[in-house]
């Protein structure tokens, strides 16, 4: 028997359980939706266990995605304040390095403006930056300190906030795989998965880099594509790096659209005493290949900022792929060319910090309330109109992304 033949619709279908599909299920349980939360695998078994951990107020333009970035630490540190040690949240803050004069001109420029827009930053002098991280490179010219910058462990948010939003009323279903969605006429009305029919009022595409293939099925496009990210980890080592440090170069190309590989170093400690170095984007579709062109980059940059880490081991790699939106905006909220089917995806490297914030506004709409912040800028549907007789939906089939 299906569950949709056992009288088991929700008010809700999350269907990817990373933290953002974690997120929405959370809060919209705690809106007094019922949820049923459907994954693949398990929680976190995508690019939630790939990646960082990073909650940046830094790196962020102004516009909607500074604001929603400001919106979601709101959550974190309200909402969510009294579950900070269950992901191992930090307020560490983060610092941005200029060692050469015209990063440093602009990085200045960039502090100015986002001063007048009341973002928290305190511009460092020479003498300042080696107070606050003694071993950065001598040739760092100054730099500029974010206090609102965090970092969680990631797989520690997935699977807590799944736990949280269980004990709320949600459901889980592991190693569940999405095949098609049901549809009324042009409705969408729950899914078909490889453990039956699901029904529900709404449907939320939490899938993260397949996004854009879970949309096809319902015929309309979310051009969500993956970008490969790799990780180094350093062995433990006493506090050497006190906050999460990165070179300006490293804003330019997070709002690159460049296919080809960039490389900027991002540098920070963590609580166990490893040392993670990132970051590096390129698109290679889901090619999981490991790049030796990649690692060595990685390296050479990080040490480039921190001169000992050429004496330091590397124990470990690990890779997986951010969802990428060319506009460089996510796509949040509900699907007009699909009625009943909603997004939250192609929040790339900004997905862990976004994914709070992101996940209450949806739950706010989702129960029929006007949303804390405005997402029409996210709106699914600046991608077109929908294809042409595709009510539909047919086999779907998603890579692996883990490490």
């Amino acid at each position: 028997m299906t569950p949709t033949q056992a009288g088991l619709a929700s008010d809700v279908i999350v269907i990817g359980a990373g933290v953002i599909g974690a997120a929405t299920a959370y809060f919209a349980a705690r809106q007094g939706l019922s949820v049923t939360v459907l994954d693949q695998g398990l929680p976190a078994s995508g690019t939630s266990s790939a990646c960082e951990g990073n909650i940046l107020v830094s790196d962020k333009e102004l516009g909607p995605e500074l604001e929603l970035t400001r919106y979601s630490l709101g959550v974190w540190h309200g909402d969510l304040a009294e579950h900070k040690e269950l992901w191992e949240f930090e307020s560490k803050g983060g610092i941005i390095v200029a060692s050469r004069e015209s990063s440093l001109e602009s990085l200045q420029r960039v502090v100015a403006v986002q001063k007048g827009f009341g973002v928290a930053v305190e511009e460092l002098d020479p003498r300042a930056l080696r107070d606050a991280e003694p071993h950065i490179s001598p040739d760092a010219l100054g730099g500029a300190y974010y206090p609102e910058d965090c970092q969680v462990q990631p797989m520690l948010v997935a699977a807590h906030l799944v736990r949280l939003a269980v004990a709320a009323g949600a459901t889980f279903h592991a190693e569940t795989r999405v095949t098609g969605f049901l549809r009324s006429g042009e409705r969408v009305t729950g899914v078909r998965t490889s453990r039956g029919d699901f029904a529900a009022g709404a449907v939320v595409n939490c899938t993260g880099t397949w996004a854009g293939e879970l949309a096809s099925l319902a015929g309309v496009d979310v051009p969500v594509m993956p970008r490969r990210g790799f990780v180094m980890v350093t062995e433990p080592l006493p506090p050497m790096v006190h906050h999460k440090v990165y070179a300006a170069e490293y804003i330019d190309n997070v709002g690159s659209s460049d296919a080809g590989l960039q490389a900027s170093p991002v540098v920070e400690g963590t609580p166990s005493g490893t040392i993670l170095i990132g970051s590096t984007r390129e698109r290679v579709g889901f090619d999981r290949t490991v790049s030796v062109d990649a690692l060595r980059l990685l390296a050479r940059n990080a040490i480039g900022l921190f001169p000992f880490l050429e004496h330091v081991a590397a124990i470990r790699h690990y890779h997986g792929f951010r969802p990428y939106c060319p506009d460089h905006l996510p796509v949040i909220g509900h699907d007009e060319r699909a009625p009943g089917l909603w997004h939250a995806a192609g929040h790339e490297g900004a997905g862990i910090g976004l994914s709070v914030g992101t996940g209450k506004l949806l739950a706010q709409s989702l129960a029929g309330l006007t949303p804390d912040l405005d997402l029409s800028p996210f709106a699914p549907a600046r991608f077109g109109a929908a294809r042409p007789g595709t009510a539909g939906g047919s086999g779907h089939r998603r890579e692996e992304a883990t490490a």
